[in-house]
């Protein structure tokens, strides 16, 4: 897919800047900006199409293999960056059967062409490589490959790099902006054992004569890198249909171990109506031909597009434990990572700076998915529930060209933001066509910046919310309403109020109860100020359910 260089842009004072507004920067090397910069030995290809070829020894934990880099040109060079960790070995960089120079850096390398190639023209790039992969220490938080027996001593595999990055097992351009539009994964295994991976499973070879397997799966959407995994094991597969709001079927595909069969086919029961839910806010599954997989896996879970790493353990909750936190058993791991097959999959942030575009929309996600399966108020009752577990220590942005995420508040207060949001604009038909509209038309299958976001939802709402987007997201302290509520000559009071922000020109509604009345009144930076009639029942409040913010009062 096309890249685009990320900026942030002020859209009021038209100011650009690049980095955090608030929080400490950090000291990055040459390494971090390889890594997360695109630089023009990366902007001047596209990558159309990755052809990985694999053969696993899990007695030595080693891979060896190659992978085929299609591409097109986008500006003529002679010199273009890969990516593969400098613990793995790179034994030859062949194209057109000539073998080609190379320099390691880091954990990037550069392949010098001997002639230039040119703008528009399409080439093949193939990498042989072997070595031993990071074993993940603590999947899928610090990733890597985690190989495992199951509970009857069988090999068990499987792979997250989430963040750490794809480099780590195989060669690519590991830049989020740049998405091959599809990639095929051919693996060789022992024979005793399943694959199970993402897309179409396109072949599998069990030659009497061999004591391995070659499975091979295709995947036809785009795919951002660190979606691709490797989960191999004593697999048994089971499948159920979902039938779209349109008939359309669409396979349930899924991979369990064996003693789990009859929790899974329970367990997974869940997967239906949720499907039915994110087809009503988002849209039909978005990768219908490669069919929709949960796959067990040694680790709790991530979002492999089409094929969800599963690891809750047939529990509800995040591994048994209430996370709703007002007594709902849904089995989370199941909810949010489908979530993000719409959110992190079919939109995909562009820098991981701007993670909160997965972790936010995916985890509002949740509550809407609550709020379908039984009402509005119960939807609210699990936002709120989580702002006991939101620090606003840092921001949710992380530091941009240097490959640096956000703090984890990105998941819960990227949900209180976005329920505020809904609530700022005040119309549901509209708030929801919106997200639809992301989903299915705007933004699918693209990759996308915090500006696109920001710009898209100022535009089809005709208001200014890029005040709200800065505060939120590029600030670490949320909104604080600053008020005096006193009471005046005769029956009445005075309600005096101002927003205080990092964030100038900041302007957002106020909702307050007064006796039986809701009002809803336009705060800014400045200090206004209303007069309330006194009221049989002098009940005062300020609507902290629908806004994410803090009060002060004098």
């Amino acid at each position: 897919m096309k890249f685009f260089k990320l900026f942030i842009l002020l859209s009021i004072s038209q100011i650009g800047f690049s980095q955090l507004l608030d929080g400490p920067q950090g000291d990055y090397s040459k390494a971090d900006s390889l890594r997360g910069m695109l630089s023009p030995e990366r902007t001047c290809f596209d990558v159309t199409y990755y052809d990985l070829m694999l053969d696993l020894n899990f007695e030595e934990k080693t891979i060896q293999g190659y992978n085929d880099v299609h591409y097109t040109v986008e500006e003529d060079f002679k010199r273009i960056q890969l990516d593969l960790f400098e613990n793995m070995i790179i034994d030859a960089v062949v194209f057109q059967d000539d073998s080609l120079p190379y320099e390691r850096m880091y954990n990037a390398f550069f392949v010098d062409f001997p002639d230039v190639q040119k703008k528009e023209s399409k080439g093949v790039l193939r990498v042989y490589y072997h070595g031993k992969p990071i074993i993940a220490k603590n999947p899928p938080w610090d990733g890597g490959f985690t190989w495992q027996e199951d509970k009857n001593g069988a090999p068990w595999l499987g792979v997250s790099c989430e963040g750490i990055g794809a480099s780590l097992w195989w060669p690519n351009k590991d830049h989020l902006s740049d998405e091959p539009d599809s990639m095929r994964v051919t693996c060789a295994y022992p024979k005793d054992l399943m694959f199970a991976g993402n897309g179409q499973l396109r072949l599998h070879d069990t030659k009497k004569n061999s004591d391995q397997n070659i499975t091979s799966w295709l995947v036809t959407y785009p795919i951002n890198n660190y979606n691709v995994s490797l989960n191999i094991g004593d697999y048994v597969n089971f499948q159920d249909k979902y039938i779209s709001e349109d008939g359309e079927e669409l396979i349930l595909d899924y991979w369990v171990l064996p003693y789990n069969l009859e929790k899974a086919k329970d367990q997974f029961q869940q997967v239906g109506p949720m499907l039915a839910c994110y087809e009503e806010y988002f849209g039909k599954f978005p990768f219908w031909r490669d069919n929709y997989k949960l796959v067990e896996t040694p680790y709790l879970g991530m979002e492999h597009q089409t094929a969800i790493a599963y690891g809750n353990n047939y529990k509800t909750g995040y591994a048994g434990y209430d996370f709703s936190r007002i007594g709902l058993d849904f089995d989370y791991i199941i909810i949010h990572e489908t979530g993000h097959e719409y959110w992190g999959n079919l939109i995909s942030a562009q820098d991981i700076a701007d993670l909160w575009i997965h972790e936010g929309f995916c985890t509002y996600s949740e509550a809407l998915y609550v709020e379908c399966m039984y009402d509005y108020q119960k939807g609210q009752d699990y936002v709120n529930a989580k702002k006991p577990s939101i620090g606003n220590k840092h921001p949710m942005a992380g530091v941009y060209d240097v490959n640096v995420e956000g703090d984890g508040d990105m998941y819960n207060k990227g949900m209180l933001f976005l329920n505020t949001l809904r609530h700022v604009i005040n119309d549901d038909e509209l708030w929801f066509d919106l997200l639809k509209e992301m989903t299915t038309k705007e933004f699918a299958y693209k990759t996308i910046t915090a500006n696109d976001v920001m710009f898209y939802f100022n535009r089809k709402t005709g208001m200014n919310l890029t005040p709200l987007f800065m505060q939120y997201v590029f600030y670490k302290d949320i909104p604080n309403l600053y008020y005096q509520f006193e009471k005046i000559k005769g029956k009445s009071y005075v309600f005096k109020y101002k927003w205080m922000t990092d964030v100038g020109s900041f302007e957002m509604p106020i909702e307050i109860s007064w006796g039986d009345e809701l009002m809803r009144l336009n705060g800014t930076n400045d200090l206004q100020e209303i007069v309330l009639k006194k009221k049989k029942k002098a009940n005062f409040s300020i609507n902290e359910e629908q806004f994410y913010i803090k009060t002060r009062k004098r």
